[in-house]
């Protein structure tokens, strides 16, 4: 059933987008296809922040793409009703089940003005379907808005006119969802608050009337109080997103460095490699003959032999990968045990899950702040085991070098000691 609706759900998509993309009068400049889409990414995120089952978030989405398409009937009023009869023609072309259609169509109730909802997925579409008022995009949506109110219902609104309209929708309309409560609404606030001052500021320059607001000191004294809020909210955020920033450059920093360091380790490492192999092919190829003639060359080719195959294993063990066992769960997740941003902890799941961790923590400021110090901090456990072995390498080199070199004066030595006492 699940994968019927994740076919349902693509359907319904591709049926939506021809719908609006050629029946669809050129007059609407708001409720577009732009605008559904729009609709079904807050459905998305919003639906993320709660545990709806796979038949919930499925009628959300298909709701969230049908709910303006009652628009291509050329009619503003009761496109509702449009919407709903498109969508049950679609349905029943699906053959989806009853229940699944209710859910659908109660969605699409429920974005009726004034919103009315009374289930989850009914708030979540409310609040997807008016996500803008309270994000930076309001100004120009409302000027879309705006544009389509003219000259789709031919109904023309002065400036004073459209901002008193937006006042009382703003002052009526609330978010229903705990995502739109706290993160949408003071930002609407904001927006309610520069209307308001426009409003009274535009009064004020045309009227001659000094008197028109003396019987209006609360107005007033809210509008303030609200625009007092709004100014500190955006201090509050410009710190915030200063803080961001400056959080996102040492996260940027540390990331280039850790990069920076394990290349250049690899290169050593590399370059160890190649040297003692040469050594070590070079010494066999010239000596191994002499052994025969000359006993004395065994302890120094021996040693070098030693000295050269144990730089190159530790080398070898500096540069060696290690892969964890790439799944996680979502006790995991919602633990907060694992680190998605670590392909060896993720590398043997499934599109599926993998999208639903990486959702989850990109919803959750602290779990990603959390996960980019883990990966900082294992990356810099992992160069750490890196320099361990390339330091031994190198040592091991160096001194067994030295050890070898004074191997070889012995021998070469020997020989000449012993003719000189057999002369005697």
């Amino acid at each position: 059933m699940y994968e019927n609706q994740i076919l349902l759900l693509q359907d319904a998509e591709t049926q939506v987008k021809e719908l609006l993309t050629t029946k669809l009068s050129k007059s609407i400049t708001f409720h577009t296809i732009q605008h559904t889409q729009e609709v079904v990414a807050a459905c998305k995120l919003l639906a993320d922040n709660h545990q709806l089952s796979e038949d919930d978030r499925n009628a959300l989405l298909v709701a969230a793409w049908f709910h303006d398409t009652g628009y291509t009937s050329g009619q503003a009023r009761d496109h509702e009703s449009v919407s709903i009869q498109l969508v049950t023609d679609f349905l029943t072309a699906h053959s989806a089940s009853e229940e699944f259609s209710n859910k659908v169509i109660g969605c699409i109730n429920a974005t009726r003005m004034p919103q009315s909802p009374s289930t989850t997925i009914e708030r979540i579409i409310c609040d997807a379907d008016l996500f803008h008022l309270g994000t930076n995009d309001f100004a120009e949506k409302n000027r879309l808005l705006r544009q389509e109110f003219k000259d789709f219902s031919d109904k023309e609104l002065s400036k004073k006119e459209w901002r008193k309209l937006n006042i009382r929708f703003l002052e009526s309309h609330k978010y229903f969802t705990a995502y739109g409560r706290e993160k949408l609404e003071p930002q609407k606030a904001i927006h309610l608050a520069e209307i308001e001052i426009k409003d009274n500021s535009g009064e004020e320059l045309t009227t001659s009337k000094k008197d028109k607001y003396k019987g209006n000191g609360k107005r007033k004294e809210k509008v303030a109080q609200v625009a007092q809020q709004a100014a500190d909210m955006k201090k509050k955020k410009e710190k915030e997103s200063q803080s961001e920033r400056g959080m996102s450059t040492v996260f940027r920093i540390m990331a280039n460095n850790h990069s920076a360091l394990s290349q250049m380790a690899d290169s050593k490492a590399n370059i160890l490699i190649s040297v003692n192999s040469i050594i070590l092919s070079i010494m066999i190829s010239s000596l191994f003959g002499k052994l025969q003639t000359d006993p004395n060359l065994q302890i120094p080719l021996a040693l070098i032999v030693l000295v050269c195959v144990t730089s190159i294993v530790f080398g070898i063990l500096a540069t060696r990968p290690t892969v964890s066992g790439g799944t996680f769960t979502r006790e995991d997740i919602a633990n907060k045990r694992t680190n998605l941003l670590f392909f060896g902890n993720f590398h043997n799941m499934s599109l599926q899950d993998y999208d639903w961790g990486m959702t989850e923590m990109l919803n959750d400021k602290n779990y990603m702040n959390n996960s980019m110090i883990k990966d900082n901090y294992f990356l810099g456990v992992v160069l750490a085991k890196k320099y361990r072995y390339l330091r031994l390498a190198y040592n091991i080199f160096m001194y067994g070098l030295i050890l070898v070199i004074i191997a070889f004066t012995i021998a070469f030595m020997l020989p000449e000691a012993t003719e000189v006492y057999t002369a005697g």
